[in-house]
């Protein structure tokens, strides 16, 4: 048995802050607080335009991540689809507010 085997698990697991979010393991009931939270820590970072990916998929995931997206104020813009080398339908750009 490892010897970090009886440590326990955090309730938290934090994730690096990068310009790109993969909604893969998300649920969708998910994203409304995980989206207004990353990109309040993106733009303590500087980082201004974020690519979001939601996969293609029935679109579920897309329309609620889009529903989210025109509801907050510090989302400039965004883009979908996003170009071909970036995700086309399974990703939409994201612009945010200095």
């Amino acid at each position: 048995m490892p010897a970090d085997a009886d440590e326990p698990i955090p309730d938290v697991v934090e994730h690096p802050i990068g310009p790109e979010l993969d909604l893969h393991t998300f649920r969708p009931n998910e994203i409304g607080s995980l989206l207004p939270e990353y990109f309040a820590e993106c733009r303590k970072r500087g980082i201004l335009r974020v690519r979001i990916i939601h996969g293609k998929g029935s679109g579920t995931l897309r329309t609620g991540v889009h529903q989210v997206l025109a509801k907050l104020p510090e989302v400039q813009q965004f883009i979908w689809p996003a170009d071909e080398i970036s995700g086309s339908w399974g990703a939409t750009w994201v612009i945010l507010q200095a």
